[in-house]
């Protein structure tokens, strides 16, 4: 593997300083990952035998960076059955959920899984990798509309039909299995300036559609706005503008759907407070740091005491 750095986490102070977390409180970090967040959090848990910290992952490798702390549990999960894991470990209520939606330094920089057109391997892109299905599959059995709508909705890619037609001659000849295969399939349907960030898009599309992210997403969120107690908050961190438009809208109207209710003075209804109403980014010295932080962008919100 080119790296050994599991993950940097981007804005790791003023995500958990988001949480405002209380010692005897309980914490969800619904993407454990390298444990930068979690280890923060049960730093401000302090000594307190109350304070507990859920941590979920549903890629077995990150149990390699496990908390010592009788207060932490790891559960070996996608995030989207975070209702259904609080319900087995008897919490019924949590004082705040972190997410960091960011894709790992451990993912993209190992060959083996296949995330980047970087590196030569298989083109796989599953985080669980006991899931079945693959980004080969995606790529070599879904029809040309079904790829095109894919590299559109997932990828923002502007040319998503010449490129699902292309893909779909290809693998007549031959299957396309691996990263450097569809890259050379790609490149020349690229344009030369804009080469690197195409190429991403077709792997982001890929990714998003074999680990069903944007389902996932919204089954966490609902998941999160039943379970948070009054005053309770949840941070988000996303990196690109399908994952945020959903987290924006989910806290701005407390439906995944974005639908908005106002009262008789027109007044938006909400369960959510806004702590930042103005999205919070990277600063220059942690972009240079941290070049990946760069799309980074954190939401906030408190949930309201009194339901409206």
């Amino acid at each position: 593997m080119p790296g050994d750095i599991y993950h940097i986490p981007a804005l790791l102070s003023e995500t958990v300083d988001g949480l405002a977390v209380r010692p005897d409180g309980i914490y969800v970090d619904v993407t454990f990952g390298g444990g930068g967040h979690s280890r923060e959090i049960m730093r401000r848990l302090g000594s307190s035998p109350k304070g507990r910290l859920y941590s979920f992952d549903q890629d077995i490798d990150a149990w390699a960076n496990r908390i010592d702390d009788a207060r932490w549990q790891f559960v070996h999960s996608n995030f989207r059955y975070l209702r259904n894991f609080m319900k087995y470990y008897g919490v019924n209520r949590i004082d705040g959920l972190l997410a960091d939606l960011g894709v790992s330094f451990h993912h993209f920089d190992n060959a083996a899984r296949g995330f980047s057109f970087r590196y030569e391997g298989p083109l796989d892109m599953r985080m669980n990798k006991d899931a079945r299905l693959t980004a080969a599959d995606v790529v070599n059995t879904y029809s040309e509309e079904e790829l095109a709508r894919v590299l559109y909705l997932y990828g923002e890619l502007r040319n998503a039909r010449p490129v699902a037609r292309a893909l779909a001659r290809a693998r007549d000849k031959e299957p396309v299995t691996r990263t450097e295969q569809l890259t050379a399939l790609l490149t020349p349907l690229c344009g030369r300036d804009k080469e690197k960030k195409d190429l991403a898009r077709v792997f982001q599309a890929l990714r998003i559609e074999v680990n069903d992210e944007m389902g996932a997403l919204r089954d966490m969120l609902t998941a999160a706005g039943q379970l948070l107690a009054p005053g309770g908050r949840i941070a988000v961190l996303t990196y690109h503008s399908l994952e945020d438009r959903i987290v924006k809208n989910f806290l701005r109207s407390g439906n995944v759907e974005g639908e908005i209710k106002k009262d008789f003075y027109g007044n938006i209804l909400s369960p959510f407070r806004l702590v930042n109403n103005k999205v919070i980014t990277a600063s220059a010295e942690e972009v240079e740091r941290n070049p990946r932080s760069r799309s980074a962008k954190l939401r906030i919100a408190e949930k309201n005491d009194v339901q409206q």
